[in-house]
C-alpha cells in the first residue's frame, strides 16, 4: 500500500502529519538539601548519571519517568513529580537518527535508593551542583551541562510549595483545587 507521506511520519485522522521519534526521559531526583541522586554508570565506570531510559510504547512521559525511577533506584524510593526542566533531540545511532529527550524533575520524598536490575553493580551518591563541579564528576549528557544542572535546582526551588499556602493543581476528577473564595 503506497502512501504520499514522508518516511517516519504518521497521519492523524484529520490528515495532519506528525514526526515519529523514539523518546527518552532523564529524571533528576533532588532531595531537600538540593542534591542530585546520581548513579555510577555500569557501562562507563567513573561516569555518573541521573535516572534515565527509553519511553516504552503506550507510556506517557510521566509513566516512563516513574517506571525508570522504580527500575533504577528501587521500588521503595518515593518521588514527587515536579515538571519538565528541558526537552531536546539527539542523534542516537545510524538507524535511530533522532531521539526526543525530556528532562523530568522529581523531588525525593523518602525510601532507600538501591540500584535496580539494569543498574546492578552501580554506586549511588547524592551530590550538590557545587560538589559536581568542585570534584570534577564526569556526568553523562544532558546533565553534563552546568546550565542544566543549575536550572534543575532553580526549578526545584521554584516548584516547592510554600509552607503556609495550600497546594493548588489538578484533582483526580480533572478539576482544579481553588484556594481563594472569590466568585
Amino acid at each position: 500500500m503506497a502512501t504520499d507521506r514522508p518516511p517516519n511520519t504518521i497521519s492523524s485522522s484529520g490528515g495532519r502529519l506528525f514526526a515519529l521519534y523514539p523518546a527518552a526521559v532523564v529524571v533528576p531526583i533532588v532531595n531537600g538539601r538540593e542534591e542530585l541522586l546520581l548513579l555510577e554508570s555500569p557501562r562507563r565506570p567513573g561516569w555518573w548519571e541521573p535516572v534515565n531510559g527509553a519511553v516504552d510504547a503506550g507510556e506517557t512521559l510521566l509513566e516512563a519517568a516513574l517506571r525508570e525511577v522504580s527500575e533504577e533506584v528501587g521500588p521503595d524510593v518515593q518521588v514527587r513529580p515536579l515538571g519538565v526542566v528541558h526537552a531536546s533531540t539527539f542523534a542516537y545511532d545510524d538507524l535511530v537518527k533522532r531521539v526526543i529527550s525530556v528532562t523530568y524533575l522529581m523531588a525525593y520524598e523518602g525510601g532507600d535508593p538501591v540500584p535496580g536490575d539494569d543498574m546492578r553493580g552501580s554506586h549511588l551518591r547524592w551530590a550538590s551542583v557545587e560538589e559536581v563541579e568542585s570534584e570534577g564528576l564526569r556526568l553523562v549528557p544532558p546533565l553534563d551541562q552546568p546550565w542544566l544542572r543549575r536550572r534543575t535546582i532553580d526549578l526545584f526551588r521554584l516548584w516547592q510549595p510554600a509552607p503556609d499556602v495550600p497546594l493548588q493543581g489538578p484533582l483526580s476528577d480533572g478539576g482544579w483545587n481553588k484556594t481563594d473564595n472569590a466568585s
